[in-house]
């Protein structure tokens, strides 16, 4: 086979796998109001059936470092017919639980797979504590868990010395503020993830790593993954702690 037989076989078996998302209908969610704000997550096992063409999908593509956000690891573009079927089925579960105007229109913002590789002592300050992603106050994350293996769960904090759960445009100066003389404490010491709580994040509330389970939650929860050393850091898509991540927002 030439090399251009073999690029249009590949951008055939690309074009079959897109075709082949599998959602398991009909959909089980259950809403975990979490935090003192009680702000719904969707968590919704068993989303897909078949999660095997989205991870050969994965196997052929090129992942690469995000430079565009502080994620510490690679990610490649999520195929688009499955970013379509996802919002397809739980558009409307977003706009009802999170009473969302109903003349406000999704716009997305961004579709990745991701996978964690970045070693501890390689992380910079800001991705050494939990993050959120913007202070809109209706920007999602749409994350699947898609290896069945053992993986660092998604947690959420509160931030202590200001009592935030969720960072808005109104609290968002006042936090940067607060939070900023932990940061100039912790430049100093060896880099590590974030994944127990101290007198400055308290962890109120975790979702475990499970293979087809589909959360949603507010960007501007502050969240960040308890990273596991052993499992977790791995470019491999086949091995690594591997999501698809789409972003929206409600405008």
């Amino acid at each position: 086979m030439t090399s251009s037989q073999s690029q249009r076989q590949r951008a055939q078996d690309m074009k079959n796998l897109d075709s082949l998302v599998l959602i398991n209908k009909p959909l089980n969610p259950e809403i975990h109001y979490i935090g003192e704000l009680q702000t719904p997550v969707i968590v919704i096992d068993d989303f897909t059936t078949d999660l095997s063409a989205l991870q050969d999908y994965a196997n052929q593509i090129d992942f690469n470092l995000d430079k565009g956000s502080y994620y510490p690891g690679v990610r490649a573009k999520l195929p688009r017919d499955y970013v379509i079927e996802v919002l397809n089925q739980v558009f409307q579960l977003i706009y009802d639980v999170y009473k969302i105007p109903k003349n406000l229109r999704i716009k997305p913002q961004a579709t990745y797979f991701s996978l964690i590789n970045r070693p501890p002592e390689s992380l910079t300050t800001l991705q050494r504590i939990p993050h959120f992603d913007t202070p809109a106050p209706y920007y999602f994350a749409l994350l699947q868990y898609l290896n069945d293996s053992t993986h660092g769960a998604t947690a959420f904090f509160k931030h202590q010395p200001t009592g935030y759960e969720r960072i808005t445009q109104a609290n968002m100066d006042n936090y940067f503020r607060a939070a900023e003389p932990y940061l100039q404490a912790l430049a100093p010491f060896p880099a590590k993830y974030f994944v127990d709580s101290n007198e400055y994040y308290q962890q109120y509330h975790q979702v475990d790593y499970k293979q087809h389970r589909l959360v949603i939650y507010p960007g501007n929860l502050l969240h960040s993954t308890l990273v596991d050393q052993q499992t977790d850091i791995d470019s491999n898509p086949s091995s690594g702690r591997l999501t698809t991540n789409i972003f929206i927002n409600v405008t």
